[in-house]
């Protein structure tokens, strides 16, 4: 059976911990992703947060109903900061493509907790904040609901998809994420023409881009076909081209 969370009210600790902080909700997340940065997923239990904290293990059960609901709270601070991060403009290609990569920033900017918690479906406010906008952006902009739905999973899932991707390469030791970069000079920017021709040809390309994310051409290829789509729609429909 699942914990019981102590209500709001009742769960705020009279007494400050040892480093001299009063434990909040927000307090323990931020630890949290602060102990995942430095340890990594396997680095983040109830007895080294209590540590970390200056508290019993057992205090932070007053705020979460176990590991995995700090799990979850840890998914949707992500996604917060990635809200917090993003302003509208008004034109919709604009503003999705702003909201993708402030949601990949947000992530890429915690690799450890990324990795953890991208695959997760929280249900929480900011998810569902995200969610709420990405498809009022869409249906704004005129794309019948089944379309505004299509291209909304597409979206997320892209942008969570190479969040967790960049995300895991950050979240290798430095050592290891080196030599994997190696790979490139030592390998492939050595291969012959006569058995690997358009390898040879664009080696100086793929050796200068293997640093950088794909995600913002990804991201761009998503949206232009999104807004030829509604070109099309809107040209047989006779209400002219799309704005954004």
């Amino acid at each position: 059976m699942a914990k019981r969370v102590v209500p709001d009210a009742a769960r705020r600790r009279r007494r400050p911990t040892r480093q001299g902080q009063v434990l909040t909700h927000e307090l323990i997340v931020e630890t949290a992703l602060r102990m995942l940065r430095e340890h990594g997923a396997a680095g983040l239990t109830a007895r080294r947060l209590g540590l970390a904290l200056g508290a019993d293990a057992s205090a932070i059960y007053r705020y979460f109903r176990g590991m995995d609901d700090l799990t979850l709270a840890i998914a949707d601070e992500l996604l917060a900061n990635a809200l917090a991060d993003w302003r509208p403009t008004g034109h919709w290609r604009t503003d999705l493509r702003a909201l993708g990569l402030s949601v990949h920033a947000a992530y890429l900017a915690h690799p450890q907790a990324a990795v953890l918690t991208a695959s997760r479906v929280t249900g929480r406010p900011h998810e569902v904040a995200v969610d709420e906008t990405i498809l009022a952006i869409l249906r704004t902009a005129g794309f019948p609901d089944h379309d505004a739905v299509r291209i909304y999973h597409a979206f997320i899932d892209q942008s969570l998809a190479f969040a967790v991707l960049d995300a895991a390469s950050l979240a290798l030791p430095t050592a290891t994420r080196q030599a994997d970069e190696q790979v490139w000079q030592a390998t492939y920017a050595r291969l012959p023409a006569s058995s690997h021709p358009h390898i040879a040809a664009t080696a100086g390309h793929l050796v200068g881009r293997m640093n950088d994310s794909a995600y913002p051409t990804a991201l761009d290829m998503l949206l232009d076909s999104a807004r030829a789509q509604l070109a099309d729609l809107r040209v047989r429909d006779g209400s002219g081209s799309p704005r954004g």
